[in-house]
């Protein structure tokens, strides 16, 4: 089905629409969950191929899309990761290959154990049904989450922003014709053709059909799902990220983790946006990092002690150390020690991903440790919590709930187990 304007579904066709979409997807799921792994691997390698192939087209109809971002009132930032280009499809292309490469969780003994009576019990891996993604601006995810459901055995509603509408329809339209040629079910991977944002609704109290929530985007969309959804919700509010510049940093290696974790890209949830320096190496680090951040475009927000050495620096609010700015603006922070850069992680972090530059191995086991994020790096930039950069071939998104997955949850975070008892005749006493 082709995207639709938001007003072109009448209310009272507007639910059944939806019930539509989650019956087929329940359908189609029931039969992806026994689908062979080679067939799922050949919908992958193929729509892998069928990507390259129509990069052209897929280029022309994300540029309808950019045109019209400013529109939306999109920024800077948000048109970036709106935006697809040659290297970003190739990627996109890469990622399905990377995950027809990964073993099938479906299946997969994960424990298995004889009790003392003889009953054989094993530990499978079983799909979870069917997946509602809602997701904003980043198209190359509508490859990301339909290449993970369908390789986990799970059918995926996807439903993408409004600015995305012609990329998202055009990438769609690519994997759909893929399923079918592999013969598996069509309706795996179904888009929401409408951009009402009562169709959300309807589908979040869908319980009977949906089995995981999975929102992607900005806070209020997050809030939203979390609220209204009557299913699990597999999200994270904010991408709060730390550097913290140990006083046993390596300053060389430490301003290129810096400069990479905020800048490169600015507007995705593992960019750093806090800057934490040791008060050892403060008089000598901040000049030099600051600068190369300053020559990048980035705004400073600091400390009394961070604006004492760079004059040039906003005075940072209590606000600023709880943003999550998606853009080229980070706040400092001058701490005497490991222990107050802790603190302070724990007290305006979001669980996210959080960094430590140092050489002191101490150091660096107290801080993973005592850091409680869904990924805690060490003298690495943050923006590898990353499904693909972690090696999981690509991610649906990033977990920072404890249950039943956290961090980048990929093939085996979409699926869950059953026990599969068997005995000879045995009967409880």
């Amino acid at each position: 089905m082709s995207a639709l304007p938001p007003s072109s579904v009448p209310p009272d066709e507007l639910k059944a629409l939806c019930l539509g979409l989650g019956q087929r997807a329940k359908t189609a799921a029931r039969v992806l969950a026994t689908a062979p792994t080679a067939a799922k691997n050949r919908w992958l390698l193929a729509s892998a191929t069928a990507l390259e192939d129509h990069a052209d087209e897929l280029l022309a109809a994300n540029a309808r899309d950019v045109a019209a971002a400013p529109g939306f009132g999109l920024n800077a930032a948000a048109i970036d990761r709106l935006t697809l280009n040659a290297k970003r499809i190739a990627t996109a292309a890469e990622g399905l290959r990377q995950v027809a490469a990964l073993p099938d969780p479906v299946g997969e003994i994960r424990e298995a154990a004889e009790r003392p009576n003889g009953l054989q019990v094993l530990k499978v891996g079983v799909p979870l049904g069917v997946v509602f993604f809602i997701y904003e601006s980043r198209p190359n995810v509508t490859a990301d989450a339909a290449a993970l459901c369908v390789k986990s055995g799970n059918a995926v509603i996807l439903r993408g922003g409004k600015e995305a509408v012609h990329s998202n329809t055009a990438l769609h339209r690519l994997l759909n014709d893929e399923l079918t040629r592999a013969r598996l079910p069509a309706d795996a991977v179904q888009l929401v053709p409408t951009a009402d944002r009562q169709a959300v609704g309807h589908l979040l109290s869908m319980s009977e059909y949906i089995d995981l929530a999975i929102p992607r985007g900005g806070k209020s969309l997050i809030h939203r799902v979390a609220s209204e959804a009557k299913m699990p919700v597999l999200k994270h509010f904010d991408g709060v990220c730390h550097v913290y510049v140990d006083a046993a940093a390596d300053l060389t290696v430490a301003e290129r983790i810096v400069v990479n974790a905020k800048c490169q890209r600015p507007g995705t949830c593992n960019a750093a946006e806090c800057l934490l320096v040791h008060a050892a190496v403060a008089e000598t680090f901040l000049p030099r990092v600051c600068g190369a951040l300053t020559r990048m475009g980035v705004e400073l927000r600091g400390c009394a002690e961070t604006r004492r050495l760079i004059p040039g620096a906003t005075p940072a609010t209590d606000d600023d150390y709880r943003t999550e700015y998606l853009d080229l603006i980070i706040s400092v922070k001058v701490v005497a020690d490991l222990d107050e850069a802790v603190a302070h992680i724990a007290a305006y972090g979001s669980h996210h991903t959080d960094a430590i530059v140092t050489r002191d191995l101490g150091a660096a086991k107290t801080f993973t440790r005592q850091v409680d994020s869904a990924a805690v790096m060490v003298n690495a930039s943050t923006r590898f919590n990353d499904g693909f950069a972690l090696g999981l071939g690509a991610e649906i998104g990033i977990s920072t709930d404890r249950f039943h997955a956290r961090g980048p949850c990929g093939l085996r975070e979409l699926t869950t187990y059953k026990y599969v008892v068997t005995g000879d005749g045995h009967v409880r006493e």
